[in-house]
């Protein structure tokens, strides 16, 4: 439970979208070891356009406010998820190769810093398709 509390924890729509868009939002696998390859794009966002979310309903304006800030946080979350794996010794996450933890962690917060840059940019385009 602990290391996957997003999984247990009550489900806010920036949560939802922020590890939608941790995971497929960025042109790097999640293990990616050459970091400047991991740029965002937002072609994905484009897919979703008026979907309704949580049960059919719109989202408020301060839901669609801090879904750029939810994608941040999301993948921070799971930077430190692989990084305290690593340290604990690979016990939760399955690894190919010694590293590949810490290879996870440092992508995860390559595209944090990437996304904080990019967070008005997030947000018009969230503005626009959202």
């Amino acid at each position: 439970c602990v290391i996957d509390l997003d999984t247990v924890m009550p489900g806010l729509c920036a949560f939802d979208f922020g590890d939608s868009i941790r995971a497929g939002a960025t042109t790097a696998a999640e293990d990616e070891r050459i970091f400047p390859r991991s740029a965002l794009t937002w072609s994905c966002l484009r897919l979703h356009r008026r979907v309704p979310l949580r049960g059919g309903r719109r989202l408020t304006p301060l839901e669609l406010d801090t879904l750029p800030d939810g994608a941040i946080l999301m993948t921070f979350e799971v930077g430190i998820r692989f990084l305290a794996d690593y340290l604990n010794g690979d016990v939760y996450f399955k690894t190919k190769y010694p590293q590949h933890n810490l290879d996870r962690a440092r992508n995860q917060f390559h595209l944090v810093a990437e996304m904080e840059a990019k967070r008005d940019e997030t947000q018009t385009v969230v503005d626009a398709y959202l």
